[in-house]
């Protein structure tokens, strides 16, 4: 379980990197997007297929690389702007998006307060 502090920015890549690379590699690929890789913020990466996502984090003393692979499916992507080169997300978000849920399928629910006269007749009486 990875546990990210408030202050840890979530960035995703928009565009699929090649997953053959590492630390160094994605390191180089976090600089394409115009960020600092050592800024203690977290990046992830999808490939083409986005079956296979691998995040970055430099957690001030060494690099971290987590990778998953779905078994099925792929991952989602919440929606975002075509001209962008990445977005900006928040950790329940990452989170979501590594558990592979699907954001174009899911809703949120919102508590409705059910109805005091629901099954009772409030008609006046006849």
């Amino acid at each position: 379980m990875l546990s990210l502090t408030p202050t840890v920015r979530v960035f995703v890549a928009v565009e699929p990197i090649d997953m053959r690379g590492s630390f160094d590699a994605l390191a180089g690929a976090v600089r394409r997007l115009g960020l600092d890789p050592v800024d203690g913020h977290l990046y992830l990466f999808l490939n083409k297929r986005r079956r296979l996502a691998k995040a970055l984090w430099f957690d001030g003393s060494g690099w971290c690389v987590l990778a998953k692979r779905l078994e099925a499916g792929s991952f989602q992507l919440p929606p975002f702007s075509e001209s962008d080169s990445r977005v900006e997300v928040d950790g329940t978000t990452f989170a979501a998006i590594i558990a592979g849920i699907d954001f174009t399928a899911a809703r949120r629910g919102w508590f409705r307060r059910p109805s005091r006269t629901r099954g009772i007749d409030t008609s006046p009486p006849a």
